[in-house]
């Protein structure tokens, strides 16, 4: 007979043949693990709230609990989370962190130490620190999912630590405005050697010099996204995967502005690969480059790589004059298919670059189910300024990240 829960123990007694004193010990770990949910509490913080300032919150909570922050400006509040578990959210139109010179650690506007965490509707402002790569949050471990948030005029975004067992989700953000100072390498999100990394819904734009997202992560999911530094932007990379790992991006805006100091908007591998899979599946994306002269829409660094890569390019819209790099019908293990191109005078409308209907490009995609991994077919498209929604009923699948058609 397999030993009962102490719920079991608690209802059932001794009829399961247990001394008294086993009955008292899972009465009494049912009882514990009730007082654990009910203690849980909502801590408020704003202007006439118990907490006025989040870092009083942030030493007052308890794992489980939930801290709310009113909508308003909170300036050079910063604080360090040391949880294991939390729920942060602000109301109404949300709560705006200004760092104001100020720095928890000397990292970061929030600094999450190691827990199972979720932000949601917080806006993080101007993260400076003494070795230029202060961040709105440092995420060091753990699981972190951030939804309906914002990162402007940050030294970076996010930026987390190296720990292979953590995992970052980002949702429905906004990532934007890198400093304009020739001292940094500024990216709007930065995942090091974590486990997951995960984007969804999200837009960014107006980098300056560095990425606008750039992970070292082992298993990457970027879906439905607006990666687009505008005919302005001076980023580098759009997306950047320097150590491999698997890769899968599908339904993205990715473009480049025509000031780009680097021809390239989606590099995969620069610095050597460090993870044993590597895979890189680019399906059902717009690609925009911007660049006169012309530029790369994909560069993939095979030397790095002795054992290949498994690389798929399928059903992209490519808009201008850059190269893609992979072999079209390619042996091996690229692959290369059903891949759009129409010159940049010649594009659907700007933002999201969407097909008409009678668009001669209506159609002529590879069968998802014939694409050569699974799961690359869109189940929803970005929208303005940042989220998805579902997509229902294609009825005629389209090269690039827009399937409805354009009104």
């Amino acid at each position: 007979m397999s030993r009962p829960t102490p719920l079991e123990c608690a209802v059932h007694g001794i009829g399961y043949g247990f001394s008294m004193c086993a009955l008292r010990l899972c009465f009494c770990s049912f009882l514990l693990g009730v007082s654990a949910v009910v203690s849980a509490a909502t801590l408020r913080v704003g202007p006439g709230e118990v907490y006025a300032r989040i870092a009083q919150a942030a030493q007052a909570a308890r794992d489980g609990d939930t801290v709310e922050i009113a909508e308003g400006e909170y300036r050079g509040d910063v604080a360090v989370w040391m949880q294991k578990r939390l729920a942060i959210r602000g109301l109404g139109a949300g709560a705006v962190l200004v760092a104001d010179g100020r720095s928890a650690e000397g990292k970061a506007i929030w600094v999450i130490r190691d827990g199972d965490f979720s932000i949601d509707n917080i806006e993080f402002r101007g993260a400076r620190v003494a070795d230029r790569n202060g961040a709105g949050i440092r995420f060091e471990r753990g699981r972190l999912r951030v939804t309906n948030c914002r990162f402007h005029d940050n030294q970076t975004g996010i930026l987390t630590s190296n720990f292979a067992d953590a995992e970052l989700i980002v949702e429905d953000s906004e990532f934007s405005h890198a400093p304009n100072d020739d001292r940094l390498l500024p990216h709007l999100l930065y995942a090091g050697r974590i486990a997951r990394l995960s984007v969804t819904g999200s837009y960014f734009h107006h980098g300056y010099r560095g990425h606008l997202l750039k992970s070292r992560a082992r298993d990457n999911h970027i879906l439905y996204n607006r990666l687009d530094d505008g005919a302005d932007g001076r980023a580098s990379y759009e997306l950047e995967f320097p150590n491999g790992g698997t890769a899968v991006v599908v339904g993205n805006v990715i473009g480049q502005g025509r000031n780009t100091g680097n021809a390239t908007l989606v590099s995969y591998g620069a610095e050597k690969s460090i993870w044993p899979d590597n895979r890189l599946y680019l399906a059902f994306n717009t690609l925009i480059d911007r660049r006169h002269s012309g530029g790369r829409f994909l560069r993939v660094w095979r030397t790095y790589f002795p054992q290949g890569v498994e690389l798929a390019a399928v059903n992209n819209l490519l808009i201008g004059s850059g190269t893609l790099d992979v072999a079209e019908n390619g042996a091996g293990a690229d692959f290369a298919s059903h891949n759009a191109r129409v010159r940049m005078g010649q594009a659907p409308a700007p933002p999201d670059y969407r097909l008409p209907a009678d668009s001669p490009l209506r159609g002529r995609v590879l069968p998802p189910e014939e694409t050569p991994a699974p799961d690359l077919a869109p189940t929803r498209e970005f929208v303005a300024p940042h989220g998805t929604r579902p997509l229902v009923a294609v009825r005629r699948w389209t090269p690039g990240a827009m399937q409805a058609e354009a009104r």
